[in-house]
């Protein structure tokens, strides 16, 4: 059965009618209303047909389009009927991109309750660590005009729930066995207090992933290959700092990979004392962990023993500066380099990706197949290297050759500032920053979005038609499977947002 409620003016783009399906069977129905029901469905019938047909009229008021259209045979409407005319390009061209900030888009921010975010800032450290992006991108957004406060009008829904700030291992890191039921305890809530992720099944919702293997949630890439990505997060958009160029279990969902957290003050500070122009009397540049006799984890070596073999190479040369052990100072080492070593640890990216570019110091690359941030802001060819792991024992006789012929062209592409500010989190946003990058980068999955909607919106049409009198409302009314079809086209193409609405409380 379906129930209607009063047609509401949508802005500037029409009428629509907000439906829902109930469930129940003709059988159970009390017998006194049968007549009231029987006027009821065709006052909505007549409704409907009403709407479709004064918007026939005036798209077709318009220059007629090129497009063609299938000849179907005149049955009821299948599955396959539907699927075509939602999924046809024509009809899912994707909205026409405004000039201005963010080109239009808008994203809408749940509230959600304090124990999903807020109350984990009550250690400092849950801001300012290099896994720190869930945090700045949620503030950024915050105070952002690309915020909507109208969850209708929203192209993107993000999600703030901080996986990375619980701070109870001895190592000092973060433990992230808490993640997979904090997210799917937030999502539960977001889908009982709003109808949007149930629309599109999620596949409009964004999350950040900011640990190891992002959205495999474990430290240890064998354990997060067995786990995967939560079946709950597979229709999803994921920031996450780990990203490969091969196929891997943990990138098997549509997603963005983001740079690890630096603090942008102190980047800032650092520059103000020691411009990234200025003097480098530090050849080859490493601080961190390298251990000598590398411990063998569940048949892994930290590093894949790349780090040891830098130290067991490198270790006694003077033209190289590596340092095995912590220093707070450490960013006034990074701009008085020329290369910054940057090796895999566990996983392929590393803070000092972020650091040596942000500070000038020319980032040496020493992860197969990683995949690098924000490739259309950061020409990451033409300010780094990038040496094969197995050619670590080559790496000074590399680098001695570049300082001889390309540098000063890598310097002076590295030392732009908006490259520098394409890898840092600001609050609020500055134009062409990380969290920019982000909400940019956001529109390749627009279309991607609209498609699993559609997906959606295809099987509540199909036991909407089957079940309602498919006869009597769409083969007469809509003038058989062809109309259908025709009006799915017209109204996809004219009013994209109306379809979305349409569908949404279908699905209420």
């Amino acid at each position: 059965m379906l129930e209607t409620k009063r047609a509401v003016q949508l802005r500037s783009r029409g009428f629509y009618v907000r439906m829902r399906l109930l469930h129940g069977t003709r059988s159970s129905r009390n017998p006194e209303k049968g007549f009231c029901y029987r006027y009821f469905k065709w006052i909505l019938w007549l409704s409907i047909s009403f709407y479709f047909f004064s918007s026939f009229l005036i798209t077709r008021s318009k220059p007629s389009s090129s497009i063609s259209r299938t000849t179907v045979s005149r049955s009821k409407p299948s599955r396959a009927l539907i699927e075509e005319s939602l999924l046809n390009s024509s009809s899912l061209q994707r909205l026409e991109i405004p000039d201005g900030l963010f080109k239009g888009m808008k994203v809408y921010v749940y509230e959600l309750p304090s124990k999903y975010n807020s109350d984990w800032l009550s250690n400092e450290r849950c801001s300012s660590h290099l896994f720190a992006s869930e945090v700045a991108i949620h503030r950024g957004l915050m105070r952002s005009d690309a915020r909507t406060l109208d969850p209708w009008e929203a192209d993107f829904f993000f999600v703030p729930v901080y996986v990375s700030c619980n701070f109870s291992t001895v190592n000092g890191f973060p433990a992230i066995g808490h993640a997979r039921s904090l997210i799917a305890s937030a999502i539960e809530h977001v889908s009982a207090q709003l109808p949007f992720w149930n629309r599109s099944l999620g596949a409009d919702h964004v999350f950040v992933a900011s640990h190891d293997f992002g959205s495999c949630f474990h430290t240890l890439e064998d354990v997060a290959i067995a786990d995967g990505v939560p079946e709950i997060l597979r229709n999803s958009i994921i920031l996450q700092t780990f990203g490969v160029k091969h196929k891997h279990p943990c990138q098997d969902v549509e997603h963005v990979v983001i740079p690890p957290y630096i603090l942008p003050e102190t980047v800032r500070a650092t520059l103000e004392k020691s411009p990234a122009a200025g003097p480098r009397d530090i050849f080859a540049f490493f601080r961190g962990k390298m251990e000598v006799h590398p411990k063998n984890v569940s048949g892994r070596f930290y590093s894949k023993k790349v780090r040891t073999e830098i130290w067991r190479k490198y270790g006694g040369n003077r033209r190289f500066y590596l340092r095995r052990h912590r220093f707070a100072g450490y960013q006034s080492e990074i701009v008085r380099s020329t290369f910054c070593l940057c090796p895999l640890g566990w996983a392929p990216w590393s803070p000092r990706l972020v650091e040596s570019v942000a500070l000038g110091c020319v980032p040496v690359i020493i992860a197969d197949g990683i995949q690098l941030p924000f490739p259309s802001a950061v020409p990451w060819a033409e300010i780094s290297l990038t040496v094969a792991e197995n050619d670590v024992d080559n790496l000074g006789k590399i680098l001695e050759h570049v300082a001889t012929t390309n540098l000063t062209s890598i310097q002076r592409n590295l030392w732009d500032p908006s490259v520098r500010e394409a890898l840092l989190f600001n609050v609020p946003i500055l134009e062409g920053d990380a969290t920019w990058q982000v909400v940019e980068n956001s529109w390749d999955f627009l279309d991607c979005s609209q498609k699993v909607f559609c997906e959606v919106l295809m099987d509540a049409l199909c036991v909407w038609g089957v079940g309602v009198g498919v006869g009597v409302g769409v083969g007469s009314g809509w003038g058989g499977p062809n109309g259908l079809r025709a009006r799915m086209d017209d109204v996809a193409r004219s009013d994209w947002s109306l379809l979305r609405l349409v569908g949404t409380n279908l699905y209420m």
